[in-house]
């Protein structure tokens, strides 16, 4: 970036400055962390490619459609989930009926953090009419070592919009004439479905 007004900015080679020694490289090699995951149908095909770029205090996330046709066009909700287990016709591990990847668990969460967002919650991905999409977003909700600690984490892409749970009570009320959001809207966004899922690894 320039330091004064006017000057051209400095241009990086992507090789550290000799003069910082090894440690400064060191430095360099450990902000740059990147971890990935191949987010597959429960049928086992692949359908997009996701990576997780971590400096400067926060992640830059790439999710990327392998082939066109395998979302269909409009906004899919896409969260982190709190457990690194991407099966098919399973059990979330609190319970309850199967469903696809429900083994991945609920939204995905820091250690200390709670409600809403979410730490795993991201932007929706924007599918295009050819069935294509590329999203690239930022985020300083989590680090590297979060992700990967425990049971590890997996990313989800949803089969329907994420309304991040935006429903003003002074407008909107439950079936029970409760104001605002259900406990499933600010569980889910009310994004349906889990039809693509990747285990979050390190390359």
């Amino acid at each position: 970036m320039a330091t004064e007004p006017g000057t051209t900015p400095p241009v990086w080679t992507g090789s550290p400055n000799p003069s910082a020694g090894a440690e400064g490289g060191e430095a360099q090699a450990a902000s740059g962390e990147t971890l990935t995951a191949d987010l597959k149908s429960p049928d086992g095909t692949t359908v997009a490619t996701a990576e997780f770029v971590f400096a400067d205090g926060h992640a830059t996330v790439t999710v990327q459609t392998t082939a066109p046709g395998q979302l269909t066009p409009g906004f899919h909700g896409m969260h982190i989930h709190s457990v690194g287990k991407c099966e098919a016709s399973s059990v979330a591990p609190t319970g309850g009926a199967p469903g696809d990847f429900n083994s991945a668990g609920g939204h995905f969460q820091v250690g200390g953090h709670s409600g809403h967002p979410a730490s795993g919650d991201l932007s929706s991905l924007q599918v295009r009419e050819d069935g294509s999409a590329m999203q690239v977003t930022t985020t300083d909700a989590f680090t590297a070592a979060d992700l990967e600690a425990g049971q590890k984490t997996a990313i989800i892409i949803h089969e329907k919009a994420d309304n991040f749970a935006n429903i003003p009570p002074e407008r909107y009320q439950q079936v029970n004439g409760t104001p605002g959001p259900d406990e499933m809207t600010m569980s889910t966004g009310d994004a349906g479905k889990r039809v693509a899922c990747g285990v979050i690894t390190g390359q």
